[in-house]
């Protein structure tokens, strides 16, 4: 499922979403990424992590990064980009 991501926050929801539903925990995840435990939940709280880490996880989960112009919200959306 596509989903827009606007915040480091919802990103991670979205990465903890896509690791649950591939039936991984965050060990296991850590593990395809070979990062600590620790890297993986701070992602998931939306914590900053290195690019690469992000690469990666995104890869093990099956995704990926796609960029495209920001779409035209309604006023209410912009407090969430805050």
């Amino acid at each position: 499922m596509e989903q827009v991501v606007r915040t480091q926050k919802q990103l991670g929801a979205a990465l903890r979403r896509a690791r649950k539903q591939a039936g991984l925990s965050q060990t296991a995840l850590s593990d395809a990424v070979q990062h600590r435990q620790a890297t993986i939940s701070r992602l998931e709280a939306g914590e900053p992590v290195e690019l690469p880490t992000l690469m990666a996880t995104l890869a093990a989960l099956g995704l990926e990064l796609v960029i495209r112009p920001r779409g035209k919200g309604k006023p209410a959306d912009i407090a969430d980009l805050f």
